[in-house]
Formats: C-alpha cells, sequence, structure tokens
C-alpha cells in the first residue's frame, strides 16, 4: 500500500537514534549559556510580516525571496520566523524586559522557516540557536558574546574553526561606504547577477556577500570599509580585538564579512570551517544597534549570534563527533503468561519509581522474540518471569553486552539495586 503523501520538500524527520544526539547538543548549549548568564526566551513560531521586514530588511533576500507569508483568516499579513532575533527584539520590548536590569542577555532554541533550494545541511524547516544581548555598548558585550561561541566549539571537541571578523560602521560611516561602492561597481554592473544589479541601487553591501562567481571575482578590488569607518567605530572595534586578543581567541579581521541580514552594524563575526563544504560558516552574528527603534521601542543597543544546529551537527559528524549515543533501557522484563505480564508491569513500575528505564512484552509476543526485541532496544539487562519465576521469587538478570547471567530475587531486583 503506498503513502498518502510524503514529508515536505526541505524538511526532515528527526529519528529516535538521532534525536539523543539533538537532546544532548541542545543540552550543552543551555548549560554554556547559562554559565554565561544568559536566560532562556520561547517566541511565537509566526509574527506580523512587518516585524521581519522591519527589523531584517525589507533588501534582504531573506524577506524578499525566502518567508513563508500569508494572509490570516482575520485578513493580517503573518510569516512564519525566518530567522531569532526580530522575534526576540519585538519580545524584548513589549514586554518591558529592560525594566528587569540591563544588560538583558537571552538565548532561544527554535525552528525557523526558509523557502529556499533545499540541500545538506540547509533546509526549508531549519532549526537554530542564538544568543541576543540589549542594553551594552562597550566592545566587552561584543567579546563575551563572540567567547560564548569560542566555548560552544571548544567544549564539543570541534577542531579547525576560524573566526573572522570585521567592522562594517554605524549607519554614518556605512553611508560614506556605500557612495563608494556604487561608485565602483556602476561601471561593471552588466557582469553583477541579476540580483547585484539591484542590489547596486538598494544595498551595495549586499553585492560583497554574493556567492555567484562572477560577482565575487568584481569584488576582489572593491573598496574595504575598514578604510571608511569613523573614528568611533575604529575604537570600539580595536576594544573588541584587545578583549580577544586578551582572552586568548585567535581570529583574523575580514574586510569582506558583511553578513546577510541589514540590521548588522559595527561588529560583524563568522566562525567557518572547510569540513562541512564551500559555504563554511556554522555560526554568525555581531552588533545590531539601532534595531529596537526600527520596531517602535526605545534605543536599546543589541548584539547577538545564530547557529544552524543541522550545521553543526553535520561539522561533528564529519569530525567523528557524537554529542549523545542512543541509550537503551536498563532492563527489558519479558514474561510468559497472563500472570507473569501483570507482574512485570508491576515491577516496571517500582523501577521506574526508583528512577530506573525498564520495558516490558506489550505484545504477547513468544519469548524468542521479546529476546530478540530486547537486543534491538539496546537494554543493558534482561530477566525472564514465568510461573516459576512467581512462586520461587527468584529469577536469572542478564547482562546483554556478555550474555553473563546470575541470580537474583524480585524483590531485591525491585529495589534497583541489581542494575545500578
Amino acid at each position: 500500500m503506498a503513502l498518502i503523501t510524503s514529508s515536505p520538500k526541505g524538511t526532515a524527520d528527526i529519528l529516535p537514534g538521532e534525536s539523543q544526539k539533538w537532546a544532548a547538543l541542545e543540552a550543552a548549549l543551555r548549560n554554556i549559556c547559562e554559565r554565561y548568564g544568559f536566560e532562556e526566551i520561547r517566541t511565537p513560531v509566526f509574527e506580523h510580516t512587518e516585524v521581519f521586514a522591519r527589523g531584517v530588511g525589507d533588501t534582504t533576500d531573506v524577506v524578499t525571496k525566502e518567508m513563508y507569508t500569508f494572509t490570516d483568516k482575520g485578513g493580517r499579513s503573518v510569516t512564519l520566523r525566518p530567522e531569532g532575533t526580530a522575534g526576540v527584539v519585538r519580545s524584548f520590548l513589549e514586554n518591558g524586559l529592560f525594566n528587569e536590569g540591563l544588560p538583558a542577555s537571552l538565548f532561544y532554541l527554535i525552528g525557523c522557516y526558509r523557502y529556499e533550494r533545499p540541500q545538506k545541511g540547509r533546509l526549508r524547516e531549519f532549526h537554530q540557536f542564538g544568543v541576543e544581548m540589549f542594553g551594552a555598548t562597550d566592545p566587552s558585550a561584543d567579546a563575551t558574546v563572540i567567547s560564548l561561541a569560542d566555548r560552544i566549539f571548544r567544549e564539543t571537541g570541534v577542531k579547525g574553526i576560524e573566526l573572522r571578523l570585521n567592522s562594517i560602521g554605524c549607519k554614518d560611516c556605512r553611508g560614506v561606504y556605500r557612495d563608494k561602492l556604487k561608485a565602483f561597481f556602476e561601471d561593471k554592473k552588466d557582469k553583477l547577477c541579476p540580483t547585484c544589479r539591484t542590489r547596486l541601487e538598494t544595498n551595495p553591501m549586499r553585492i560583497l556577500d554574493c556567492k555567484d562567481p562572477g560577482c565575487q571575482a568584481l569584488c576582489g578590488d572593491a573598496p574595504v570599509i575598514l578604510d571608511s569607518i569613523c573614528d568611533d567605530c575604529r575604537e570600539h572595534f580595536e576594544g573588541v580585538r584587545g578583549h580577544l586578543d586578551a582572552l586568548g581567541i585567535k581570529y583574523t579581521v575580514d574586510p569582506r564579512i558583511v553578513r546577510g541580514l541589514d540590521y548588522y552594524c559595527r561588529t560583524v563575526f563568522e566562525f567557518v570551517s572547510s569540513d562541512i563544504g564551500a559555504q563554511g560558516t556554522v555560526c554568525g552574528g555581531g552588533r545590531y544597534d539601532g534595531m529596537t527603534e526600527q520596531l517602535g521601542g526605545g534605543d536599546y543597543p543589541g548584539l547577538g549570534l545564530a547557529m544552524g544546529l543541522e550545521r553543526f551537527l553535520l561539522l561533528l559528524e564529519a569530525q567523528g563527533i557524537s554529542p549523545g549515543e542512543r541509550k537503551g533501557p536498563d532492563l527489558f522484563i519479558a514474561s510468559m503468561g497472563e500472570a507473569a505480564r501483570r507482574e512485570a508491569l508491576k515491577l516496571a513500575e517500582r523501577l521506574r519509581d526508583g528512577g530506573a528505564s525498564v520495558t516490558v512484552d506489550l505484545m504477547a509476543k513468544s519469548l524468542k522474540a521479546q529476546m530478540k526485541y530486547a537486543g534491538k532496544t539496546g537494554a543493558r539487562y534482561v530477566i525472564v518471569l514465568g510461573d516459576g519465576e512467581l512462586e520461587s521469587g527468584a529469577a536469572k538478570l542478564k547482562k546483554m553486552a556478555d550474555g553473563s547471567e546470575r541470580d537474583v530475587t524480585i524483590e531485591t531486583l525491585a529495589a534497583g539495586e541489581v542494575t545500578k
């Protein structure tokens, strides 16, 4: 019989075995965030469309090409979140988190949605980890966020990660740079891809982020933004670098990093790896002062980072690192006969009260089939209950790893003493 349908293109099921790796990674990320004083925030999976149009920028590919936007039954335009920052900024303002002491340090683990061509590590439904900090202007805040990301890679054991750093200035010095870029590309616009010809008029900095080989070649001699930033932005950038140097975090200054979203200013950074293909950015972020004002709130400087979990898990796999293995139950209780099945359920509940993971036969299988099933589940131990075991109050406990057996009493087993 054929299935009615398959999963939508660009989505993926996370199956048992894989889900343990996700859970272990998420637990590690939560632990690191809490050690840095970040608290978890959870925002709706959809927002009013203007949250992303105003926050992310209406000239970005995300807004112009990739958002899942629809009109709801009330005639309102809503959008499935394509990224985490804009929704967190909206929540920070709407819920008055600025009254609870600044800086406000938040993190999230969310699902996001973008209509783009699915490829390895890039899906239409994907999962994102991110942190956001509001209220801090000092370069030490930038260094702290970067340090958090650096710790993630160190504590998960990832090798070969390179930090690339840049400053794209404030809105004033960035305006000067845009004019230089526009003048530079004006006589080359016929060689730009169609998208970048539009960007030349709307946001020429985005040309530097284009993945088209022809556009990349043209960018080689383009003006460098670090030559155009103002004194305040330069001082801030040098402050960030000084803190990173003091922390022993190695980096390369890369003046071509602009990031793909319009809200960034001053510090931008990427952690890249060559182990996940040509587009090797694993984690990226930066400062976005002014975004709270764009969404109608007060002036609260912000900065953060985001990391796609699918891509990070691909990197871990490529380097032979597993954040968490599939763990079977501590004990499988096989049973023969109705009385034994009832006793198996009672015994399982007593063991679960003590914190053990226990499964039992729920399909009245043959003993041979039950033992085969126990092996598939990865159970550490197996015990068989039948009329004889119920009468004597004792049974044999089998260790599945080596097949060794030992006699135990059911009462002692129920106390949880033998499987610890």
